[in-house]
């Protein structure tokens, strides 16, 4: 299990322990805003480990104001996106040892949003704090798609998800008004649980009916919620040069290559 904190990774690892007696569990500190960390905790999977389900579920939302990362990327943008494809990248050696490996990406209904164009990439002539948010989610999509593009006919199977609405530790960073008004009767009336936001992510990743470029989330009224189903892609997500585009983009942007159709070195 991957985290930004050893201290929350201890208290997860025990609750699966007593949850699953007998299970065995290993933690890794993993921080995606930060590519040195990336990398290292990448490279620890990489020389030894087998990955048979690689999830990209990590996300911030809703920063009040425009931060970077350490590598100076803007911060939703650069922990959503940009840190999981060098993970990913830099883990691929580990993932190619599998026999059947499925890659799922975590996006968002925010992915249809308008604001979630992917021109000015780093919210560099303006930010908005759910606009970056939406950019990332429909990177998210946009990776995924491309992912599978370049894995076809290879054993990958690479499938993007949205988990429909859920109160999650993912809101704690908004603190605008509204924000504080609104949070607390949609969790009680609009949004479901965390348990059933993982629920297109678990279906993904085990299903039989699914297929390598599909984009999965709940079928319930306006998809916040239900049993997991294929659902229609945002307008243009599937745009090939727009595809091209964002991984050459993300390529320079992280120094990081990555061609998934050989085992990229870490």
């Amino acid at each position: 299990m991957a985290g930004r904190g050893q201290a929350k990774l201890d208290e997860a690892a025990e609750a699966v322990r007593a949850a699953t007696p007998g299970a065995r569990t290993d933690t890794l500190v993993l921080d995606l805003s930060d590519l040195s960390c990336v990398r290292d905790a990448a490279t620890r999977i990489a020389e030894t480990e087998t990955v048979d389900l690689l999830f990209n579920n990590a996300g911030v939302m809703n920063l009040p104001e425009r931060r970077t990362t350490r590598d100076g990327f803007e911060m939703t943008v650069g922990t959503n996106h940009l840190g999981h494809f060098p993970f990913d990248a830099q883990v691929w050696p580990a993932v190619r040892r599998a026999s059947e490996p499925r890659v799922v990406t975590v996006s968002a209904v925010a992915a249809r949003w308008p604001t979630g164009r992917l021109e000015d990439l780093m919210s560099e002539k303006g930010y908005r704090a759910m606009g970056a948010y939406a950019k990332s989610k429909r990177a998210n999509i946009v990776y995924t798609l491309e992912l599978a593009r370049r894995t076809a006919g290879s054993p990958v199977e690479a499938l993007v998800v949205h988990p429909g609405s859920a109160m999650t530790g993912l809101q704690q960073h908004g603190n605008d008004a509204l924000s504080r008004m609104v949070t607390p009767i949609a969790a009680r009336l609009l949004m479901g649980s965390a348990q059933g936001a993982a629920w297109p992510s678990l279906y993904a990743a085990t299903s039989a009916r699914v297929s390598s470029g599909e984009f999965i989330g709940p079928a319930g009224r306006d998809q916040t919620s239900g049993t997991p189903k294929p659902a229609k892609l945002p307008t243009g997500a599937d745009d090939l040069a727009q595809g091209r585009w964002l991984w050459a983009a993300s390529e320079q942007l992280t120094g990081v290559p990555f061609d998934p159709g050989t085992e990229t070195a870490p």
